[in-house]
């Protein structure tokens, strides 16, 4: 009886996970209802709902306006008057761009406006943008995550490249609730896929290194929604701060050090000043080891205006800041300083000073500090980071240690020894003691360090930082060949 229940229980999630990727192959601009709910039509809207079609109407409006506004905004890429049209295809029988058509004529449904015209913008880089065709022949999609308005798969492209594909979760808290004040689901989709639109813009306007790339669009005709909107965007892994206190300081660093790139960026935006108003470690990704943003549909551009300092109250959970009231009627630097404050708190306090070197140390509490206190801005939180990457990838970290009184090693050209590991930590490898060092000296000071230690293999790979990449071990009874790696080999004490 329990096998039954068990292969019962299974075939039902087998049953329900492939419709699910029937679904991102077929029609990408949605997710799946979850078990029992039915995509049926829209209910009719009943007498008690708030507002009712013409106040869904001012709110995609006002979305709407919005997206325009970060299109049009500022010199950065992709500026410019936009086109009435759909997003750009890529042509069914070429590799060239199609042709921007104008849209199907279509009375507006639900009694709310239809489709705006999307943004013009320009490709990211070399070669045509991804468009709907990319998307017909995908494979390998996996459900990734969700959360009030987005859902998130993961597919292979036919080229064998791996990309995220971004649409409005027709299960989710926005979409629903939407409908049950409404009663108009096309129109409820719109107001949702305004936010997908306007993050869309975001990517493009807002292109950095630790900015997720834009790849292509697409819209295209699901269930009853005409027009559903899925975004190809570059794929990367989801931020897992457990994990993150486990590895190296040297790639913890890095990810802080990407942090203070991306906010230097988005306070000197061709947009202006960008504020990141939901700023979790989930809206980030790790591409390679580098940090980048990736959810931007709750990020803004205008500053908080005031008439007195009262008004530009900084507030979070554990203390409040009061920021200058400017003579123009704005909160001077409160976009800035929220993005920076909320790095302090999710990122640099966790990240920056453990297990770090302990010349390094003193500087690395001063950037915490001043963060948390809000006493420097991002230009000098960046300048500081730089300058604590200019001293370890330089050596000149270094200069201060005073190393003791040191065995002699024999050097083994060619060879490694396989076996005779011990775990240290942090380690590149979770089943040995593999470090990054500067130089062999510094080999020499981890080893003499580690009271196991009596060999070490120096491998010919390197860290971002171009650090060697070292193994050290417990002895050396047993060598083999290898012509990437050198063995030190501890001779005497």
């Amino acid at each position: 009886m329990r096998r039954r229940r068990a292969a019962v229980a299974a075939g039902f999630c087998a049953s329900f996970l492939l419709g699910s990727v029937l679904n991102v192959l077929f029609a990408p601009g949605s997710e799946p209802p979850r078990p029992g709910q039915s995509p049926g039509p829209s209910p009719a809207p009943g007498p008690g709902r708030r507002g009712g079609r013409g106040e869904l109407a001012r709110q995609i409006r006002a979305r709407y306006e919005e997206v325009q506004r970060y299109s049009r905004g500022g010199p950065g890429p992709g500026a410019g008057r936009p086109e009435r049209r759909r997003l750009m295809d890529l042509a069914p029988g070429g590799p060239g761009l199609q042709r921007p058509r104008p849209p199907r004529a279509r009375p507006p449904s639900d009694g709310v406006p239809g489709w705006p015209p999307a943004p013009g913008l320009g490709s990211p880089g070399p070669g045509p943008r991804l468009g709907c065709a990319a998307l017909r022949n995908v494979s390998g999609a996996q459900y990734v995550g969700s959360g009030y308005t987005k859902a998130v798969y993961r597919v292979r492209l036919p080229g064998g490249a791996a990309v995220a594909l971004k649409a409005v979760d027709f299960s989710g808290h926005d979409l629903g609730s939407c409908v049950r004040e409404f009663g108009a689901r096309r129109g409820c989709y719109r107001l949702a896929a305004h936010k997908l639109l306007k993050e869309m813009v975001l990517l493009e306007r807002l292109r950095h290194p630790n900015v997720l790339q834009l790849y292509g669009y697409c819209y295209q005709d699901s269930d009853d929604i005409p027009d559903t909107l899925t975004t190809i965007t570059e794929l990367g892994a989801p931020v897992e701060m457990i994990q993150l206190l486990q590895t190296s300081w040297e790639d913890r660093f890095r990810i802080c050090l990407s942090l203070g790139r991306l906010l230097h960026h988005l306070a000197h935006s061709p947009l202006g000043s960008v504020t990141l108003l939901d700023f979790r470690p989930r809206q980030f990704v790790l591409v390679d080891g580098e940090l980048k943003v990736t959810d931007l549909d709750d990020a803004r551009v205008e500053e908080t205006p005031c008439t007195s300092s009262t008004d530009c109250i900084l507030e979070f959970p554990a203390r409040n800041f009061t920021l200058p009231c400017s003579a123009q009627g704005w909160c001077e630097g409160m976009n800035e300083k929220r993005n920076l404050y909320n790095a302090y708190r999710f990122f640099f306090t966790y990240l920056l000073p453990h297990s770090a070197p302990p010349s390094l140390r003193p500087l690395l509490d001063s950037i915490v500090n001043a963060t948390g206190e809000l006493t420097w801005g991002v230009d000098e939180t960046l300048a500081q980071l730089e300058k604590v990457l200019h001293l370890y990838r330089s050596g000149q970290y270094l200069q201060n240690s005073t190393a003791g009184s040191r065995a002699d090693y024999q050097r083994l050209p060619d060879s490694t020894v396989p076996q005779e590991d011990y775990r240290c930590w942090p380690s590149y490898h979770h089943g040995g003691c593999l470090l990054s060092v500067f130089n062999l000296a510094e080999a020499v000071d981890v080893c003499e360090s580690h009271a196991q230690c009596r060999a070490f293999v120096v491998t010919n790979q390197t860290t971002w930082t171009g650090r060697q990449l070292v193994f050290f071990k417990t002895g050396w009874s047993h060598m083999v060949p290898d012509p990437n790696k050198t063995t030190y080999v501890r001779a005497s004490g």
